[in-house]
């Protein structure tokens, strides 16, 4: 439900999303993107009261990653709540990009981006919600935001933190999976499968992921 509400809104705010990211706006992007994912996150909340359960025990992590399709502009988003992790291997090293409560991008979702007052990108969110839609309270866990700028040989990761704990903690699994992706194109979904389930004593949680190789 969370990710078939923020794919139609993304898809109904493309081309303002995609100026955004052409023209670097990430302030409006971050504010933009918070509003949506309070939005979604407090939808499934009213709906674990409805159930009569606990929000923890009805919502989870939500991590996006948002790509243009425009092969000229290399700027990928990333946001969300909840743990995982956010790497890119760059010139055989893996840097941790996961962004921080505080740093830029957890911006108020009044936020303006620039000096011109822009307002933030509309999702097509209701605030204040209309006499037929429940209020719903902003998310708890803090809103992470992080925009970067991808380079040919890139691989940017997404992952849930069965593997971003080890990738982090542990420099042989980190170097044997740098080795395998560092050089040469993408492997296959086997061969990417195969790789993130690379064995590391003591890290046994999910592994979902998401890479992306820069062309």
């Amino acid at each position: 439900e969370a990710c078939g509400r923020i794919a139609r809104a993304v898809g109904r705010s493309q081309p303002r999303l995609a100026g955004d990211l052409r023209d670097g706006r990430r302030a409006e992007l971050a504010s933009g993107l918070r509003r949506l994912t309070d939005h979604v996150l407090g939808r499934l909340r009213a709906r674990a009261a409805e159930l009569g359960v606990g929000p923890e025990a009805y919502t989870a992590s939500l991590r996006c990653l948002l790509l243009p399709a425009d092969p000229a502009c290399a700027t990928r988003v990333f946001f969300g709540v909840g743990d995982g992790g956010l790497h890119r291997l760059r010139d055989g090293t893996w840097q941790d990009l996961e962004p921080r409560p505080g740093e830029h991008g957890d911006a108020r979702p009044d936020a303006v981006a620039d000096a011109g007052g822009r307002a933030p990108v509309d999702l097509g969110i209701a605030v204040p919600p209309g006499p037929w839609e429940p209020a719903v309270e902003p998310v708890r866990a803090p809103f992470r935001f992080r925009a970067s700028v991808g380079r040919p040989g890139d691989v940017l990761l997404l992952s849930t933190a069965g593997l971003a704990a080890p990738l982090r903690e542990e420099p042989a699994f980190a170097a044997r999976l740098g080795a395998r992706w560092g050089e040469g194109p993408a492997p296959g979904l086997d061969g990417f499968l195969a790789d993130a389930r690379l064995r590391v004593e003591g890290y046994a949680d999910d592994r979902t992921a998401a890479a992306v190789w820069e062309a």
